[in-house]
């Protein structure tokens, strides 16, 4: 139901564009988020987004550096990657959180992955 893309191969500095485009049901109304998972690492939360648009969370390391927005009428989140480095390489995720208009709760939808590796 969520398909993420965009992911590549990059050097550092450079920027990336990831979409994450919804099928078979609207996620207008759901919390949205970004997550990545580096080989040996936890999956963490990169950016989150709030059924509006209105209101947007990072994690330390992307602030000032990803942007996530969202399209709801198209059914799709993004996440720009700018200035990027060889410690963003990651698998990255989509996620929807569970229950419409929620900021809390599980994330119960999940995309299955685009791979993004910054070469120094």
């Amino acid at each position: 139901q969520l398909q993420a893309s965009g992911g590549g191969l990059v050097q550092a500095g450079e920027s990336l564009r990831l979409s994450c485009a919804a099928s078979g049901r609207t996620f207008a109304k759901n919390y949205m988020g970004w997550f990545r998972q580096a080989p040996g690492k936890e999956r963490e939360l990169v950016a989150a987004i709030s059924w509006s648009g209105l209101n947007t969370g990072y994690a330390d390391s992307a602030k000032g550096r990803f942007t996530i927005s969202r399209d709801n009428a198209k059914n799709t989140v993004y996440l720009q990657m700018n200035s990027l480095k060889p410690d963003d390489t990651a698998v990255y995720y989509c996620a929807a959180r569970e229950v419409p208009y929620r900021d809390y709760g599980d994330w119960g939808f999940w995309g299955q992955g685009t791979l993004v590796t910054v070469s120094s």
